[in-house]
């Protein structure tokens, strides 16, 4: 398994819980309606609590500001994605989800990255 992870930064003209209610009630039923298509094992998202929750944490380290969300994605193989950028319908899917995407995330200040999980603990 592989897992793509996209830390999210709201678009500027958004508050966090339009964001966030945006991701939750617009977007995660795009992203459910498509899984198959593109082969997503799993989608997870990770809401950010407000800023003063993780003031101490971030000061502590000298850490950047928090993004306000997080989309952790499953997929079989880099191969299944390979596949994916193969088939018409996959290559739609993506583009519908990307489309969307354009209306609620900042999307040049939010990484994105492909990568293993290796446990450490549980």
């Amino acid at each position: 398994m592989i897992k793509l992870t996209f830390c999210l930064t709201r678009l500027p003209h958004l508050s966090r819980d339009e964001f966030q209610a945006y991701w939750r009630g617009t977007h995660a039923p795009l992203v459910a309606s498509v899984a198959e298509t593109l082969q997503i094992r799993r989608y997870v998202q990770l809401h950010s609590l407000p800023s003063a929750a993780s003031t101490p944490i971030r000061e502590s380290r000298d850490a950047p500001p928090e993004y306000d969300g997080v989309a952790e994605l499953w997929f079989d193989s880099l191969d299944s994605l390979a596949q994916n950028g193969a088939r018409p319908e996959a290559q739609a899917a993506g583009r519908l989800l990307l489309e969307d995407e354009r209306k609620f995330i900042d999307l040049p200040k939010s990484p994105l990255w492909w990568g293993e999980e290796k446990s450490i603990v549980g």
